[in-house]
C-alpha cells in the first residue's frame, strides 16, 4: 500500500510540474505579448503603421494591426490587412521553381538556351540555380517598377546588357534574375507567372487574398502607402488592375500583395510539406552562396540563411518599394515565424521584426522606443511653426538626427515636398536658402532655390538662382531660366 501511495504521489507531482509548465509558457506568452504590443503601440504615436505576426511551437504569440490602413477613411491594420510584399515574392518565385523540377517540367542545372532563343553567347549557359542564387551576374534592374515595357523589350534589353560578373562566381543581388524565372515559369508550365503560383501554391494553401490580378480582393483591407509617414499613395493592387498586367520590371520579383493571415498559411503549408516535398524544402533553405566576405549570411532560394540571435538558424528576407516594407523570419530549429509589415516605411521602422524577435527570443531583452523619423519630424515642425523658427529647427535636427542631417538631401528632398503640395511656400523657400547657405557650391541646391523664388512670385530672385546654378555646372536650370524669362 505504501508503494501504491508512493506512485500516486510522483505521478501527482509529475502531473503538477506539467501543469505548473504549461502555466508558466502561458504566462510567457503573455508577457511577450505585452511587451510587444507595448514597444508597438507606443510606437504609433511616432508614425509606426502596420502589423505583426508572431508564432512559436504552434502557439500564436501575437497577430494584430497597429495604425492605420488607410487615413481618409480611419481604417485601421488588421491581421487581414492587404500589403505589398515587395521582394518576398522571390520565395513564391523559386517554390514555383521547385514545383515545376518535382513535376519533371524543368531542372536546376537548365540554362537560359533551353528556354530562350537567340541568347548571346555569355548568357546562354546561365542555370536556373545561378538565377535563383543571384550569381548569375545580372544587374539589379533594368527600369523602374512601373515603367511600361513589352515583353519582348524587356528581354532584349535585359539580354544584352553586360553581366556583372562571370555566371556562378559573385552573389550580386539581381530583381531581373527573378523576372527571368517568372517566364521560365510560364514557358515550362504553359500558364501565365500568377496563373501557376495560384493553381500550385496558392489555392492548396488556402491563400485567398495573395497575388497580383487574380484574387477576388476585399477592396475594404488594401492598405494605402504612406513612405516616411508623409507621402500618401494607393494600393499598388490599382496600379496592376489600371493597365491589367503586371509590369515585367516587378513580375517575379516584387509587387505581390498579401495578408498576416495569408502568410501564417504560407508558413503551415511549407512546414507541413503540402506544398513541397521535405526533400524539396531543404532545397529551398540550403545555403548556396556566401553574401559577403565574412560569410555571416548566404543566400538560398528566395531565402537568406544564417546564424543569428541565440546561435540560432535563422532563414529569412525582407522586401519594400521605399513605401511599404516586409519581412518574414523563420528560426526552424526554435519554431518561430515572424511576419512584419508596414505601409508607412522608414528607417526607423524597416528593422522592426528583428527587434520582436530579439524580444521573443532574449528574456532579459528591453527595446529602445520607436521614434519619428526625421522626415516626419520635420513635416511636423513646418506645420506648426513660422518660418522665424527655422533656427530652432536646424537646432533640433542636429541634437536629435545628426546621422539623417549629414548632407543637403533632407532639406532639400521636404522644400520639394511643399512645392509638389503647394502647401507651406514659405518654408520651402527658406529651406532652400539654409540648404545653399550650408552648401554654396551645389548647383542643384541653386536650382531648387530658383524653383522656390518662382512658387513665391519673385522672378527676379529666381533668376538670380537660376543663373548661379548655370555657373555652379547645373545645366538643367537653363531650360527654366530660358522660360522665365520669356514669360
Amino acid at each position: 500500500m505504501k508503494k501504491t501511495r508512493f506512485v500516486v504521489s510522483t505521478i501527482a507531482f509529475v502531473l503538477l510540474g506539467i501543469v505548473t509548465s504549461n502555466a508558466q509558457k502561458k504566462i510567457s506568452s503573455k508577457e511577450t505579448f505585452t511587451k510587444i504590443d507595448n514597444y508597438l503601440s507606443h510606437g504609433t504615436s511616432n508614425g509606426f503603421s502596420g502589423a505583426i505576426l508572431a508564432i512559436k511551437e504552434g502557439e500564436l504569440i501575437i497577430n494584430k494591426g497597429y495604425g492605420l490602413a488607410n487615413k481618409d477613411n480611419k481604417t485601421l491594420n488588421n491581421p487581414n490587412t492587404i500589403f505589398d510584399i515587395g521582394s518576398n515574392t522571390k520565395q513564391f518565385t523559386s517554390t514555383a521553381i521547385i514545383k515545376l523540377a518535382e513535376l519533371g517540367q524543368l531542372k536546376l542545372t537548365d540554362s537560359l538556351s533551353k528556354f530562350f532563343i537567340n541568347v548571346p553567347i555569355d548568357k546562354q549557359g546561365i542555370t536556373i540555380h545561378q538565377l535563383l542564387t543571384h550569381s548569375a551576374g545580372f544587374s539589379e534592374s533594368i527600369g523602374r517598377d512601373f515603367t511600361e515595357i513589352t515583353q519582348k523589350d524587356f528581354f532584349e534589353k535585359l539580354f544584352a546588357s553586360k553581366l556583372l560578373s562571370v555566371p556562378g562566381e559573385e552573389y550580386s543581388y539581381s530583381n531581373t534574375g527573378y523576372s527571368i524565372l517568372a517566364r521560365i515559369i510560364e514557358l515550362a508550365s504553359g500558364q501565365p507567372y500568377e496563373a501557376f503560383l495560384n493553381e500550385y501554391l496558392f489555392t492548396p494553401a488556402g491563400m485567398l487574398q495573395t497575388g497580383y490580378l487574380l484574387p477576388k480582393w476585399d477592396t475594404q483591407q488594401m492598405s494605402h502607402g504612406y513612405n516616411r509617414n508623409i507621402i500618401e499613395t494607393e494600393s499598388t493592387i490599382k496600379r496592376y488592375q489600371e493597365t491589367g498586367d503586371i509590369n515585367w520590371h516587378l513580375k517575379g520579383n516584387g509587387g505581390i500583395n498579401s495578408t498576416q493571415n495569408d502568410m501564417l498559411l504560407w508558413h503551415k503549408a511549407l512546414k507541413t510539406n503540402l506544398i513541397l516535398t521535405a526533400e524539396s524544402f531543404k532545397n529551398l533553405t540550403t545555403p548556396y552562396i556566401p553574401m559577403n566576405s565574412k560569410k555571416t549570411h548566404s543566400y538560398a532560394y528566395g531565402w537568406v540563411v544564417n546564424h543569428s540571435i541565440s546561435n540560432a538558424l535563422r532563414i529569412s528576407h525582407n522586401g519594400s518599394n521605399g513605401t511599404f516594407s516586409h519581412s518574414l523570419i523563420w528560426y526552424p530549429e526554435k519554431d518561430l515565424f515572424i511576419v512584419y509589415s508596414t505601409n508607412a516605411n522608414s528607417e526607423k521602422v524597416e528593422s522592426i521584426a528583428y527587434v520582436v524577435a530579439k524580444i521573443i527570443l532574449e528574456e532579459n531583452y528591453s527595446p529602445k522606443p520607436i521614434t519619428d523619423n526625421v522626415y516626419s519630424f520635420t513635416m511636423n515642425y513646418i506645420k506648426h511653426h513660422s518660418t522665424d523658427k527655422s533656427n530652432e529647427l536646424i537646432t533640433l535636427l542636429q541634437e536629435n538626427y545628426a546621422d539623417n542631417f549629414t548632407n543637403a538631401s533632407l532639406l532639400n528632398t521636404i522644400g520639394n515636398l511643399q512645392l509638389r503640395s503647394n502647401e507651406n511656400l514659405d518654408w520651402a523657400l527658406e529651406l532652400f536658402k539654409i540648404n545653399v547657405q550650408r552648401y554654396p557650391d551645389d548647383g542643384n541646391l541653386f536650382d531648387s532655390l530658383g524653383d522656390g523664388y518662382k512658387a513665391n512670385n519673385l522672378k527676379d530672385d529666381a533668376i538670380k538662382s537660376y543663373k548661379k546654378a548655370i555657373e555652379l555646372g547645373y545645366k538643367d536650370s537653363q531650360e527654366k531660366l530660358t522660360e522665365l524669362i520669356k514669360n
